[in-house]
């Protein structure tokens, strides 16, 4: 049994990439693991101030919701970001999350595993190749973690749109495969 995390960076609660993250969840469970989900849209969290303070204390100069999250997810096995596209990357919600987690670098973290969900009203290659390079930054910053593995949903906009699209069902199969 590993220890999921999922973290949803997308304001829509019913969103297109929220539903990726659901789906996986589900999987997962399914699959005998410790699963929790948490959403962004509810969480306050600052811009990382860049004083560095954490790597000498491994805890952040600034206190909010972050300091929760920055907390599971060091204890957690397997890592996984649920985010709509913008303008080609990863949400501006989930990139400060991901700025404020700069006190795990110096941690002994737990997790080893990182998985990418991700929904684009484009559905180009652009938008899947140029997302998956910016988060692809955060990820190499961890040496012993590799990303395991994404799903890209293209084409869809509104809340909804993914409804019926298999894009779903390989979100499920991979979070029941962990």
């Amino acid at each position: 049994m590993k220890n999921v995390l999922v973290i949803s960076s997308s304001y829509r609660t019913k969103g297109n990439s929220a539903r990726l993250a659901e789906e996986f969840s589900k999987g997962a469970k399914d699959a005998g693991n410790e699963v929790e989900f948490i959403s962004l849209h509810d969480k306050k969290i600052a811009f990382c101030r860049g004083c560095l303070t954490c790597q000498k204390t491994k805890k952040c100069a600034i206190s909010d919701d972050a300091d929760v999250l920055r907390e599971k997810m060091l204890h957690a096995d397997v890592l996984v970001f649920a985010t709509p596209v913008y303008y080609y990357g990863i949400s501006g919600q989930l990139k400060t999350l991901l700025d404020r987690c700069n006190p795990l670098y110096a941690s002994e973290y737990r997790f080893r595993e990182i998985y990418l969900l991700f929904a684009a009203a484009e559905d180009g290659d652009d938008a899947e190749q140029r997302t998956l390079a910016g988060f692809d930054g955060w990820v190499v910053c961890y040496d012993k973690a590799h990303l395991k593995g994404y799903v890209f949903c293209g084409g869809v906009n509104d809340v909804g749109d993914i409804e019926g699209n298999k894009k779903l069902e390989e979100a499920y199969r991979m979070g029941k495969s962990l």
